[in-house]
C-alpha cells in the first residue's frame, strides 16, 4: 500500500525553529499544503532556511493559516495513521512545536521513510529521487511537492522490487 508522505519546512534547524509549511501526499496521490502563520512566541528565523524553501516570514504573516487550523486539518486527514518523512526527526520536532503551541494532541504517528525500504532500495534512493525530481520539474521548493517526489520515489523503487 502506498504510504502517506509528510514534509515539513522549518524556520531554521535549531531548537527554537518552528514549522512554516506542512505538505502531504495521501495514498491516492492527493496533495495538501499549508503555510503556517507564526505564533507570537515564534521568533527564530534563519535566512539560509528561507533561501532553501523560498518562504519569507512576511509571506507567512500574510498568507499563513492559523496554527490551530493547520493542526486540526492534519488531525482530520491523518488520525490513527502513520505518515512517513525523509527527515522524521525534524518533522516530529516541528509538528510537536505546532501542537504544543495550540494545546492539541497529534492524532497520527510520524516515521522515517527508510523504515519502508530494504537495503537495495536504500542504496538506490538518492539516484531514483534525483530522477523523479528532474522528471517532475517542480518550479518551486514546496512541502507538498517534496512529499510528492518522495512518494513517487517510493513507488518506483517498489515497482522495480515487484517486477
Amino acid at each position: 500500500m502506498t504510504p502517506i508522505i509528510i514534509d515539513v519546512e522549518g524556520s531554521g534547524f535549531g531548537p527554537e525553529s518552528y514549522p512554516v509549511e506542512v505538505g502531504l501526499a495521501l495514498r491516492d496521490g492527493t496533495r495538501h499544503c499549508y503555510l503556517v502563520a507564526p505564533q507570537r512566541s515564534w521568533r527564530h528565523w534563519d535566512p539560509e532556511a528561507e533561501r532553501i524553501h523560498g518562504i519569507s516570514r512576511p509571506l507567512l504573516e500574510t498568507h499563513g493559516r492559523p496554527a490551530r487550523e493547520v493542526a486540526w486539518r492534519l488531525n482530520a486527514l491523518l488520525a490513527g495513521r502513520t505518515v512517513y518523512s525523509d527527515g522524521a526527526a525534524f518533522s516530529i520536532a516541528w509538528l510537536d512545536r505546532l501542537y504544543r503551541a495550540v494545546r492539541m494532541h497529534r492524532s497520527f504517528e510520524v516515521a522515517d521513510i527508510s523504515e519502508l525500504l530494504d537495503a537495495q532500495q536504500r542504496e538506490r534512493w538518492l539516484e531514483v529521487k534525483q530522477a523523479v525530481s528532474e522528471e517532475l520539474a517542480l518550479k518551486r521548493h514546496r512541502a507538498s511537492g517534496d512529499a510528492w517526489v518522495l512518494q513517487e520515489t517510493w513507488r518506483r523503487l517498489n515497482a522495480r522490487a515487484a517486477a
